[in-house]
């Protein structure tokens, strides 16, 4: 069952995030103040598909790695501390410091200083995600070899 949900919570995760990412900019920088505080009001509702996605891609992925030390798995788990971090200490409290803001039409200074820092920690947790991303593809052989020994040997030459 891990692997068939690890991917599609993953996939799930990632675009989630790149959609929210996306549509602060675009919103921020092509939006009216209604669009920006619509967005604002309505985007944690998203939170209730991204925290079981995120949940479930790092269950699926430890049950899948199990004891398992390749270069890919291990870099890969020496991400997730600083993707959960991120996302419980700083994206998460940012979008509600943001939602309450914008709940109340204060689109003021503070409230750019914190979308500014969700920009910025959002597209770091993209670029983190997406690292683990491309791990787990080249673990599973869809973009390159297997790694770890997973894939048959080429026959020796006579």
């Amino acid at each position: 069952m891990p692997r068939i949900l690890h991917p599609i919570a993953a996939t799930t995760a990632l675009l989630t995030i790149i959609a929210f990412w996306l549509s602060t900019l675009l919103t921020e920088t092509m939006g009216s103040r209604e669009a920006v505080l619509w967005l604002k009001t309505h985007l944690p509702w998203a939170l209730l598909l991204l925290i079981p996605a995120l949940i479930l891609t790092a269950a699926t992925g430890t049950a899948r790695a199990k004891a398992r030390h390749t270069p890919h798995i291990t870099a890969k788990r020496a991400r997730m501390p600083w993707i959960a971090a991120n996302g419980l200490m700083i994206l998460v409290p940012s979008a509600l410091v943001l939602t309450s803001r914008a709940g109340q039409g204060r689109l003021d200074s503070a409230f750019y200083a914190v979308q500014g820092i969700e920009l910025v920690f959002g597209a770091v947790n993209i670029a983190l995600l997406g690292l683990s991303f491309r791990d787990g593809l080249r673990l599973t052989g869809r973009l390159g070899r297997p790694q770890g020994g997973s894939a048959p040997r080429p026959a020796p030459r006579t």
